[in-house]
């Protein structure tokens, strides 16, 4: 399940990244935090954990595991890392998976927050393999991807301009992928229940909710 969340950090925050990225002597060779396989693939910079990186960083991820659709989508235990990434001219990240375990986590979701407009870069894009097709995304400044850090996905080379995004990887409550759509798919119809104030049904919903986490989730 790949979910698309706009507006999960605020214009200003997004800004702030954004002048971050302007200071050259925050950023170091993104291959430093590769995998031994990525690391022949990426070509990219990654910001050090600098005190105002590490600051900004804290404000995203506490943005991220307070909104809904996250919580909803992810059901995130801990943020087991995030980064602050940026791609200039001719710089891409070629096909990998992300690696399964991050300073001791288990690695269930990726995301992505895209901090750059789309008509700030040409090229760039984030390619999700499918078993349909190949998907590419682009998010305004401020939005979300949420995907399975189990995905094939790459970055297309940037043509013109400066991709800037931060990345971050998710640990579940709930190792299940296909256990995370259905619940879900199951708040979707609970915020649906309360919108019709049908008390009745959404007892019965919010039951079979506790209980489905009861069953699936590792504290």
């Amino acid at each position: 399940m790949l979910l698309q969340i706009a507006n999960v950090l605020p214009p200003e925050l997004v800004a702030e990244c954004q002048q971050l990225a302007c200071q050259d002597s925050l950023f170091e060779d993104g291959r430093s935090t590769a995998g031994w396989h990525a690391r022949q693939r990426k070509h990219n910079l990654q910001a050090r954990t600098a005190s105002p990186v590490s600051a900004l960083l804290r404000k995203a991820e506490q943005l991220v595991l307070r909104h809904e659709v996250v919580v909803a989508g992810a059901r995130p235990r801990s943020i087991v890392r995030m980064m602050l990434s940026r791609y200039d001219e001719d710089m891409h990240y070629g096909n990998h998976v992300d690696d399964a375990l991050m300073d001791g986590a288990r690695t269930d979701l990726s995301f992505t927050l895209f901090l750059s407009s789309p008509a700030e870069y040409d090229g760039g894009g984030l390619v999700i393999d499918e078993p349909s097709a190949e998907r590419v995304f682009k998010l305004d400044a401020g939005s979300m991807l949420l995907y399975p850090s189990s995905s094939l996905h790459r970055v297309e080379s940037v043509t013109r301009g400066r991709r800037l995004v931060i990345v971050g990887w998710i640990r579940s409550y709930v190792r299940s992928r296909d256990a995370r759509e259905i619940l879900f798919d199951l708040e979707r119809v609970i915020a649906s229940t309360r919108a019709r104030q049908d008390t009745g049904e959404l007892e019965l919903l919010l039951k079979t909710r506790s209980n489905l986490l009861r069953l699936w989730a590792e504290d």
